[in-house]
């Protein structure tokens, strides 16, 4: 069951990355005591990118056991591996280049070198979150296991940035990957943003997810935040689509925020 969204707004975007840093340290923490592991979805720009080296700089760090860490993206450029303008190459050396991960955790969606086309690459990305969903519904004893694995893992925390244009992932307006309804994984064609092919989550995928967390700073984003948040039709602003089972955070900085519903904002900046 989706819940309505909260807002945290905070005064500039460098405080915000060290926030979201913060909060994600302590939610993964609170995931692997719970489940012996933890899964996050991870985006790519400024404050995506930001906040993982706010992560890896973070005395806290260390409290997660980042061996039993899933990584996955929201979504990625359809480029040669190692390209410097690919979500996973960034992130490599903002945190992961960083921080003791298993490299079986960490799952990036195919490059041009492997793969002829964003549609490729989708479908091998979408095959791989299956396997992964089935060796969990392996591993899981509980009474309340379903009789079939889903088509995807368990998610706790998707991140997502969002676009002046109200994009997420790359799901942009009126294009075919935000109408999506069937598949979790699209390939990407003709993006307004360079370049333009691409791989991406869909709606339906991002919407499993334990938590959303909408991460935003600028002015140039204010409109798209505010559209997204008045409720406005997710096939025009793609960022009012997205919504977690259990929790739907926009984490924003004041630039972003000046066209935000009041009274969907925190008063305290920290928020729990």
């Amino acid at each position: 069951m989706s819940v309505d969204p909260r807002v945290s707004i905070h005064p500039d975007s460098s405080v915000l990355m060290a926030a979201i840093a913060a909060r994600l340290i302590t939610k993964l923490v609170d995931v692997q005591d719970k489940f012996g592991e933890a899964t996050v979805v991870l985006t790519g720009g400024t404050v995506g990118i930001g906040t993982l080296k706010a992560v890896a700089d973070s005395p806290a760090a260390p409290a997660v056991d980042w061996s039993k860490v899933n990584f996955w993206w929201g979504d990625e450029r359809f480029l040669p591996a190692g390209d410097p303008d690919r979500n996973t190459t960034q992130a490599f050396g903002a945190l992961l280049s960083h921080i003791p991960v298993d490299p079986e955790r960490i799952h990036e969606p195919g490059s041009s070198d492997d793969f002829g086309g964003p549609e490729e690459a989708a479908a091998d990305y979408a095959r791989r979150l299956r396997e992964a969903a089935a060796a969990e519904h392996a591993a899981d004893m509980s009474d309340d296991r379903p009789e079939e694995p889903a088509a995807l893992p368990r998610l706790d925390v998707v991140l997502l940035g969002v676009g002046p244009d109200a994009h997420i992932a790359s799901l942009f307006p009126e294009q075919g990957g935000v109408r999506e309804k069937e598949s979790t994984v699209v390939g990407v064609r003709n993006s307004p943003k360079p370049p333009p092919l691409r791989v991406s989550l869909t709606l339906p995928a991002i919407n499993t997810a334990s938590e959303v967390w909408m991460v935003v700073a600028g002015q140039d984003k204010a409109g798209a935040v505010g559209l997204a948040l008045a409720g406005a039709n997710p096939v025009q602003v793609p960022a009012a689509g997205p919504r977690g089972t259990s929790r739907t955070l926009w984490l924003i900085d004041e630039n972003a925020a000046s066209r935000v519903p009041q009274q969907l904002v925190r008063k305290d900046a920290a928020g729990a």
